[in-house]
């Protein structure tokens, strides 16, 4: 294992290393030669605490040896490759375990970019959320006042669509009953949003709208044309202007409908759904059948500096942010709000993130009230149950420490196929 931490009383007079080690991953080269040996490669680096308040105030110290584990478990269930990145009031913990890349043997690095799935929901919500605080855009108001014609049913509101409460049916159930053909099939394609709800047409509404949760990523589809259509601009121009740009996320991309990921990134691995059969390399796609729902690419820095500055206030008016923490009930330890997943621990802390399941790709990205601390951690496969529920384990060791180590997550809902 290489492990260096830099404690912050020497942060001043090694400020430029310190910079350093936070901006660059671990060198390709030892970092293979420690996965080829069993080992772990685990970097924390402690910089300097803003405004004088402690580290993780008020949780446990991050248990980053009970997330190793967690990791080498998800590895020995059909990962290539995991890691996780915790940002912890200006100190980071990266660990990372297997490979980036079957064919050349790369080990995987906490500063690799990836494709986020679904955690591109609460992108959209953010966008969405900041129109209504522009007056553009009412939750209240119902889809079809906006997008004429476009839904089946009037009562079905901007707040139904964002809390996942339309009732409209999730076309990726049958895009993707078959996972590997299905997948292929719709690898190069470049859908129109109205071509994705058309998918969801053909099936009626699964339930009133307003009456429960159900998950679609339909819901998001829509959204995306919801901005489009109040901003008259590209969505992805909006994630640039209203989110990317102002949070300096240099990882982060909206690339549809164009197929590769750029830089220095972990590719991703489908399994078949026959038992034996080989992992799928999943990485070059349009991910044109997500696009609002499920398409942007980034980094677990990023997507840590995006969740602590949402919940820090700094993406949307209180208000706003009050709103979108209106949960409805998913099970015992879960709720959705508007785009945002609350997840409750087992040792009493909630957490606020999404997480997001594409072809070849396991997110989870959370972060605590405050947005103080935050993780994303990524398995880098999919059509693997055991896998994401084991990945779940990573917020406990992030936010409960020692205490969560042994800790069972809830079983996942499962997100083996679309972008959950």
């Amino acid at each position: 294992m290489d492990s260096r931490t830099v404690g912050t009383g020497a942060v001043a007079a090694l400020g430029a290393v310190a910079l350093s080690l936070l901006a660059v991953p671990a060198h390709a080269t030892d970092a293979y030669d420690a996965v080829a040996a069993g080992r772990t490669t685990t970097r924390a680096v402690t910089a300097p605490v803003a405004d004088g308040l402690p580290v993780g105030e008020g949780l446990a110290a991050p248990d980053t040896a009970g997330l190793r584990e967690v990791l080498r478990t998800a590895l020995t269930q059909g990962a290539p490759g995991a890691m996780a990145r915790i940002d912890d009031s200006g100190t980071v913990h990266e660990v990372a375990e297997g490979v980036a890349d079957k064919s050349t043997g790369r080990a995987i690095s906490a500063a690799d970019r990836f494709r986020i799935g679904s955690v591109t929901k609460t992108f959209s919500a953010v966008v969405l959320l900041q129109l209504v605080d522009e007056g553009r855009i009412d939750l209240d108001t119902s889809v079809n006042t906006y997008l004429p014609g476009l839904l089946p049913d009037n009562r079905i509101t901007v707040r139904h669509v964002l809390s996942h409460r339309s009732g409209l049916y999730d076309y990726t159930n049958d895009m993707f009953a078959k996972t590997v053909p299905g997948f292929e099939a719709v690898r190069t394609k470049v859908f129109g949003y109205r071509e994705l709800i058309a998918l969801s047409l053909k099936k009626p509404l699964t339930n009133t709208p307003g009456a429960a949760y159900a998950y679609s990523n339909t819901n998001f589809v829509v959204a995306g044309m919801l901005i489009e259509r109040a901003t008259g601009r590209p969505v992805g121009t909006e994630y640039e202007d209203r989110v990317i740009n102002p949070l300096h996320l240099t990882d982060t991309f909206y690339v549809h409908p164009e197929t590769a990921i750029p830089g220095q990134h972990t590719k991703g691995y489908l399994k078949p759904d026959e038992t034996g059969a080989p992992l799928v390399d999943s990485t070059t796609q349009t991910l044109s059948w997500a696009q609002s729902a499920g398409a942007i690419v980034s980094s677990a820095r990023d997507v840590n500096t995006f969740f602590s500055a949402l919940m820090d206030g700094k993406l949307m008016s209180a208000a706003r942010l009050t709103q979108m923490q209106g949960w409805t009930t998913v099970n015992s330890s879960q709720g959705y709000g508007l785009g945002l997943r609350r997840r409750d621990l087992s040792c009493g802390v909630s957490v606020y993130g999404h997480t997001g399941t594409v072809q070849g790709y396991y997110t989870y990205a959370f972060t605590s009230k405050d947005g103080k601390r935050s993780v994303t951690a990524l398995a880098n496969t999919s059509n693997n149950g055991t896998v994401l529920n084991t990945m779940a384990r990573t917020l406990e060791s992030a936010f409960c420490g020692k205490s969560g180590a042994t800790a069972k997550a809830a079983p996942a809902r499962r997100l083996s196929r679309s972008s959950g």
